[in-house]
């Protein structure tokens, strides 16, 4: 795997970018002048048995490495009398030069399988806050970096956020290495590439791009990798740290990068030209570039028979626009037209108004106030109780409310279903794009009635189709229409129907996914067939 270092600010002069000495204690003062006092920091100065002796230094960060490969595969072969080498060969494979004894311990004495050198105090430090046991020799000017990473990490578990009935019951965790393998198991393809850069000055936190060659296109890639080169900030703590500085639209209210913690998803993303950003310390992996389309697809669709799988997209179109448009369309409705609705029900929400003293507008944002309220109270709240206290507090406040008179029955059945209906979305981060644009739809419809509604809906669907990410457009297939691929939008076609990648995302030279005329067909109009041709 390629290591990209992220260009950073230049360090001051004799700060960390000082090449190391050839003396053992003077590389170990200017290691501790420049590190904080730190417990969690192990430093060993030992002697090898050897004639003549040489003495040597380990320095490893307690909890980031493996203890027992410290013990087994680093320690241990350096404390054995001459290495444990026959002292002709190792007088002639050393030599008098630091080069040669690097290039012994390097070679011959220690076990761990991935090793770098370090020549400047930069490169000692980096190596040793990723995991590395760094080995300095009395007499040499570069050090050893041996990979012992390991200590404490969240193991595998299901999937939190978006989970399945039917799939796979894995999901990333916080470990850069983890991740990885779980795409490269399931990806048994030498074109498939990561590269991995540094970004944050502070917290020099490994970032990897993951794109299969010759499937994504290359301008894509090119993109990405400069967008997150360009980055120069101190830290990054998460993913959406990424997002705030490569997304296309800063101030767009939907999400033009697709964020999930499913390893198929992020897999079915890659083969069909995406881009994966895996961030170390979340478990949450980046896609680029995004549609509007996919964020109403499931890793659960393509696991099920497709006419299940179209219906309940379908489901999910009509679930998000009702949430974004039910309480806006109450309004209109009930304040400026209520010639619209049929007699009987007119009465009834008449009579379930009387006495209420707010207006219809200002009762759905009172109520989808609450709700967010206690949506978020039951987020924070411990987990034991979150849940149980969302409920007890919407049933509760959602009767007394009615029987004080402050709020309609009909409002509270409006509000509790487009809740609902939010859920149904499979990606959090579209789902709260709608919880904000309702509340710009309910001021429409407030002010103007169903021309305020249609006029929203106008201004949203002008801005769907001038949004970009990653240069793609955001309503593609639909805008601009491509009806080839229109075989995975609002329902989903059979496996063997769909023989392409999408034309947007993949390399136009690698469009094929699989071969035609795989679909399954009676034995008997199997050998009809056969004898006609």
């Amino acid at each position: 795997m390629e290591k990209k270092q992220n260009q950073a600010p230049p360090a001051p002069a004799g700060k960390s970018s000082q090449p190391l000495e050839r003396s053992l204690d003077a590389n170990l003062q200017l290691l501790k002048s420049q590190l904080a006092q730190s417990s969690d920091i192990s430093i060993r100065v030992f002697e090898n048995p050897s004639s003549p002796p040489v003495r040597m230094a380990l320095i490893y960060v307690e909890g980031l490495v493996d203890n027992t490969q410290v013990a087994q595969d680093v320690l241990r072969p350096l404390l054995k009398p001459g290495f444990g080498l026959d002292p002709d060969r190792e007088q002639e494979d050393a030599g008098p030069s630091s080069d040669g004894m690097i290039s012994l311990l390097a070679d011959k004495v220690l076990t761990v399988v991935s090793l770098r050198k370090a020549s400047t105090v930069e490169k000692v430090f980096e190596h040793l806050f990723n995991g590395y046991s760094v080995i300095l020799v009395e007499g040499c000017n570069t050090a050893i970096g041996a990979d012992t990473s390991g200590g404490e990490k969240r193991n595998i578990e299901e999937p939190t956020t978006q989970t399945v009935i039917r799939g796979p019951k894995e999901s990333f965790n916080e470990s850069l290495k983890t991740n990885l393998s779980l795409i490269r198991r399931r990806i048994k393809s030498p074109k498939l590439a990561s590269t991995v850069m540094q970004i944050g000055t502070v917290t020099q936190t490994d970032v990897a791009v993951v794109h299969i060659e010759g499937i994504a296109q290359d301008g894509i890639v090119q993109e990405v990798m400069k967008r997150l080169e360009a980055i120069d900030t101190d830290s990054i703590l998460e993913g959406g740290y990424i997002e705030d500085y490569i997304q296309d639209s800063t101030f767009s209210p939907f999400p033009t990068l697709l964020n999930t913690e499913r390893p198929d998803a992020c897999i079915a993303g890659l083969l069909e030209g995406k881009v994966a950003i895996v961030v170390d310390g979340t478990p949450f992996v980046l896609l680029a570039p995004v549609t509007f389309p996919r964020y109403f697809q499931s890793s659960e669709d393509y696991y099920q028979r497709a006419d299940i799988a179209s219906f309940l997209r379908i489901i999910r179109f009509m679930s998000f626009f009702l949430s974004l448009l039910l309480p806006a369309l109450y309004i209109s409705i009930t304040t400026f037209h209520q010639e619209m609705l049929p007699t009987p029900l007119l009465i009834s929400l008449a009579s379930q108004r009387e006495g209420v003293p707010f207006p219809a507008f200002i009762e759905a944002i009172m109520m989808e106030l609450t709700f967010e309220v206690l949506r978020e109270a039951g987020v924070r709240m411990p987990r034991a109780i979150g849940p149980a206290i969302s409920i007890v507090g919407a049933l509760v406040l959602g009767q007394a409310a009615v029987q004080a008179g402050l709020i309609s029955a009909a409002m509270v059945i409006v509000v509790s279903f487009t809740a609902i209906s939010n859920f149904v979305v499979p990606y959090i981060s579209l789902s709260i794009s709608a919880r904000l644009i309702r509340f710009a739809m309910m001021i429409f419809a407030g002010c103007f009635g169903l021309f305020g509604v249609m006029s929203g809906l106008m201004i949203l669907l002008i801005h769907l189709s001038g949004l970009r990410s990653f240069g793609v457009p955001y309503l593609d297939p639909l805008s601009p229409l491509q009806l080839s691929a229109m075989k995975d939008v609002f329902i989903r076609f059979p496996r063997w129907s769909m023989y392409s990648r999408p034309r947007s995302v993949a390399n136009p030279g690698n469009l094929k996914r699989q071969k035609r005329g795989q679909e399954p067909l009676p034995p008997g109009k199997k050998g009809t067939e056969g004898e006609q041709s």
